[in-house]
């Protein structure tokens, strides 16, 4: 008896030990990251696409535009692929209020929620993905950290099923 309750005991510290990072422990952090305010005005981002392994399979380019009214934006995402193909995602983001977000786009299944203590903010969220002419729906979680007032990284997982597909890596960078 007392090794069944040991084991269990054992087992339940082992998966409390893989549980990942939450909002809340960058509270501390600064600065203060503030979507109305980081995403106003024009922004660069540069980027990649790793793939489970680690390779860098694609680099890109984003050209931004986010404007607010109150408690609402829009950021419009212009991606430009290392290999010339282009496309745009118009996110429409809401501040809710206690560093809570969510945001809708055209090719975001759902809304995706967002936390933010401190400089971190995690969005989780599906998104349609094309592939040699199919739509796959992986899940995002992605993480942003407030660097200063003009440059944020982004670290951004990709999965499905829970299996890991890849990383999406950016800086942004405020004009």
């Amino acid at each position: 008896m007392n090794r069944r309750l040991l084991l269990g005991l054992a087992a339940a510290a082992a998966l409390a030990g893989c549980a990942g990072p939450t909002p809340a422990d960058y509270a501390a952090e600064t600065p203060k990251l503030d979507l109305k305010t980081f995403f106003d005005g024009e922004m660069t981002a540069h980027g990649i696409f790793s793939d489970r392994s680690g390779k860098v399979v694609r680099r890109f380019t984003v050209q931004m535009t986010g404007t607010w009214t109150g408690d609402d934006g829009v950021l419009d995402e212009r991606f430009t692929y290392s290999d010339g193909k282009t496309e745009r995602r118009v996110w429409k983001l809401k501040s809710l209020g206690g560093g809570r977000y969510e945001g809708r786009a055209d090719d975001v299944v759902g809304v995706a929620q967002g936390t933010a203590a401190g400089n971190a903010l995690n969005w989780r969220y599906t998104l349609k993905l094309p592939v040699d002419g199919s739509v796959y729906e992986v899940q995002f979680d992605d993480w942003m950290f407030q660097m200063d007032d003009k440059v944020m990284l982004n670290k951004a997982e990709m999965s499905k099923f829970g299996v890991r597909l890849g990383e999406v890596t950016l800086a942004f960078h405020k004009r």
